[in-house]
């Protein structure tokens, strides 16, 4: 990458939207993950090129948010549009712009780190500094769209083992920027800096590939397995109002269980041991409902096998808690997990009475309510249920995108993972191939198979290496059915949980005083 003449502002704004551009077509369901360090490398040449009317002056503070921003539009504009397909264009288009806001701290911030030494380490980490803070705030935050989730084919994958989702972002940016910083000669540092970044990750990713590939792929010599089937009977129809037949939706499920337990009986498909469902395959609360616990009750039966429930169950203060409960045949509800992490403006509306004032959908949002507990099911399973019980991790549909959910299962004892999930309510976008690449990023975090199981699809079995074994189509009744291996030994990843984050958060923090520091003084100065 040649440095050209300084570029005047609207080219770079420009440049810095076509970066955002190229970022999004990184991400699923397309395979061009090697286009998300081109883009960091472009909005860094941006970021990082002297300005116009002084050129041995960096941007200003202002000029770097504004490109940080335009980088943030060109690509979240393009990636949620799922989100306004049923409630018109403007919840998506505020929350692209409300997530820009943080990628133009980024530029702001990089611009300030820009002139340390060593250069390239601490624009990546206050690249980590701002995905960690909009996937904290407002509201709990919204991690969609973080780099990580764009690699799920990448041969850097493994590194999420490591360290997790963080981890694996922080390569990512820490290639783009080094390729926009190794083409400058500007200061010493960042040569240096760019070429030992480059070489030692050149060096480091292949070698993880293969040192943590035995450990991924499952399942081995010596672990325990079971044969998991996952459950998409589909919906009468896409949108908000999906679930207006309710029970149709749960009776679609109950049939393609049973012609599941139709193919078992003829010999055709193993005998599962533990079925899941979607989340929302029951909106009739079964709890309360004796038709619809009859009914799921006679598919476990039939099935001869417990089955994971997504449920919304209806509280007495006219709350909803959107569950996950273990059905075990004729002995009925088991133990549950109720979604711990709910959606904004989804789930739940914060300030309902200002909202509804800018769209007549608001009164769509739900009522519910967050539950706890460690996010583990455990399930009566195989021939001895009462000797048996299998340790279940839940992370329904939303939890995916957040670290803890999933993290916090393992080391509560999870040996397998399940993502009940429905991505009716956003019609046929790339909404469900986004998630599946979360899921994908999870199963290598953390080493453990991960069980999709979508109402309208895509419905998926990925391996601990994050190679999905088997898949449904979008919007057919189907069913899938695996054998896989039970994981108890944890990764890295794991093991640190939040910690790989929380020190590059630590060290975005300490570059960008480091920086200013030096400027405060100069300008008291006398």
């Amino acid at each position: 990458m040649s440095v050209p003449a300084r570029l005047i502002p609207p080219a770079r704004l420009a440049l810095s939207a076509g970066a955002g551009a190229l970022l999004f077509a990184s991400f699923p369901p397309r395979s061009l993950w090697f286009l998300a360090p081109v883009a960091l490398a472009l909005v860094t040449f941006v970021l990082t090129e002297r300005r116009v009317d002084d050129p041995a002056r960096a941007l200003s503070l202002k000029g770097g948010f504004l490109y940080g921003f335009a980088f943030g539009l060109g690509f979240f504009l393009p990636l949620l549009p799922w989100i306004g397909v049923y409630v018109g264009p403007l919840p998506w288009i505020a929350l692209a712009v409300a997530e820009s806001l943080f990628l133009g701290l980024f530029g702001l911030l990089a611009v300030v780190v820009s002139r340390l030494p060593f250069a390239a380490v601490w624009i990546t980490m206050v690249w980590s500094l701002t995905e960690w803070l909009r996937s904290t705030v407002p509201f709990g935050g919204f991690p969609w769209g973080r780099l990580a989730f764009g690699q799920s084919e990448s041969p850097l994958l493994p590194l999420a083992a490591l360290g997790g989702a963080p981890l694996l972002s922080a390569a990512v940016a820490l290639i783009g920027v080094c390729l926009t910083l190794l083409c400058r000669t500007v200061r010493t540092g960042f040569a240096v800096t760019s070429v030992a970044g480059l070489v030692a990750l050149a060096a480091v990713a292949p070698v993880v590939a293969v040192a943590m590939r035995p450990t991924l792929a499952g399942p081995q010599d010596g672990d325990d397995t079971i044969t998991v089937a996952a459950i998409q009977g589909s919906v009468p129809r896409l949108g908000l109002d999906f679930n207006a037949q309710r029970r149709q939706v749960l009776d679609n499920h109950v049939d393609e269980t049973l012609r599941l337990a139709e193919e078992v009986e003829a010999g055709r498909t193993p005998k599962p041991d533990v079925v899941v469902w979607p989340e929302n395959a029951s909106d009739v609360d079964p709890t309360r409902d004796a038709t619809a616990a009859a009914e799921i009750t006679a598919a476990s039966v039939r099935i001869d096998a417990p089955i994971l429930v997504g449920a919304v169950l209806s509280n007495a203060d006219g709350t909803s808690t959107n569950s996950v409960i273990a059905w075990d045949g004729a002995a009925g509800p088991g133990e549950r997990h109720d979604k711990k992490i709910v959606q904004p403006f989804g789930e739940y509306l914060p300030y309902r009475s200002f909202f509804r004032l800018f769209s007549s959908y608001a009164d769509s949002a739900g009522n519910f309510v967050p539950g706890d507990g460690d996010g583990v099911v455990h399930v009566p399973a195989g021939t001895d249920r009462e000797q048996r019980a299998l340790a279940v991790g839940v992370a329904t549909c939303y939890e995916v995108a957040f670290d803890r959910a999933p993290t916090e299962a393992v080391r509560a004892g999870a040996q397998i993972l399940a993502v009940p999930t429905n991505n009716a309510t956003f019609g046929d976008t790339e909404m469900t191939y986004q998630q599946l690449a979360m899921s994908r990023v999870r199963a290598v975090e953390h080493s453990r198979t991960v069980v999709v199981a979508a109402t309208s699809g895509v419905s998926a079995v990925i391996a601990p290496d994050g190679s999905v074994t088997s898949r449904t189509a979008l919007f057919d009744a189907d069913h899938l059915v695996a054998t896989v291996g039970l994981r108890t030994d944890t990764t890295l990843a794991t093991r640190l949980g939040s910690t790989v984050e929380y020190v590059f958060v630590a060290l975005g923090v300490l570059s960008v005083i480091g920086a200013t520091i030096p400027n405060v003084r100069r300008r008291r100065a006398p």
